[in-house]
């Protein structure tokens, strides 16, 4: 972080499920185990994301599919050709999936690491990543005690919260800063 010629991006995916997150609800004291019923489905949205520690910025990418080494080379791709153009050099933090390695942009990256690296977290480490921050916000601003009868319903929500970060962004850059 202190160097000014580098700009250092924290990245990762999530899944926001429909059914919402964990809520919050008063309990009369002699019920010992509450049962809080959710709408059967499973249905979830995904995201590649990435935020700029110095001053914010976001960048997302709904995943349609799934997440693996191709979409995962899309979203770095995408990812350089926004980060690039400050002119300093770019390292992305990113965790261990077995697809942030993938051979399939192997070469791509090798070819880009003089200004576009990626530095990897530990395995088992999640609360290193910074973006992880940023997944719980979102949760609690967008989908937390949240009921949504459909998955559009979701992806409105969290899309709009992203939106307004996608500039820069006081409220990212202290939530991710590291010091």
């Amino acid at each position: 972080m202190a160097d000014q010629a580098v700009d250092l991006w924290a990245t990762d995916e999530v899944h926001f499920q429909q059914h919402g997150s964990r809520c919050q609800m008063w309990i009369p004291p002699e019920t010992k185990d509450p049962v809080l019923l959710h709408a059967p489905t499973r249905r979830s949205v995904g995201y590649f994301a990435a935020v700029r520690l110095r001053d914010g910025r976001f960048q997302y990418c709904r995943e349609t599919d799934k997440f693996n080494g191709a979409t995962f080379f899309a979203f770095m791709k995408s990812l350089r050709r926004t980060s690039i153009r400050t002119g300093r050099r770019v390292v992305v933090i990113t965790d261990n999936a077995k697809y942030h390695h993938a051979r399939l942009h192997k070469q791509w990256r090798e070819e880009h690491a003089d200004d576009f690296a990626l530095d990897y977290l530990p395995p088992y480490s999640p609360e290193l990543n910074p973006i992880e921050r940023v997944w719980k916000l979102t949760r609690r601003l967008c989908v937390h005690n949240r009921y949504f009868p459909k998955l559009d319903a979701v992806i409105a929500a969290v899309e709009a919260e992203f939106d307004q970060w996608t500039g820069r962004n006081e409220t990212l850059r202290r939530l991710c800063a590291i010091t």
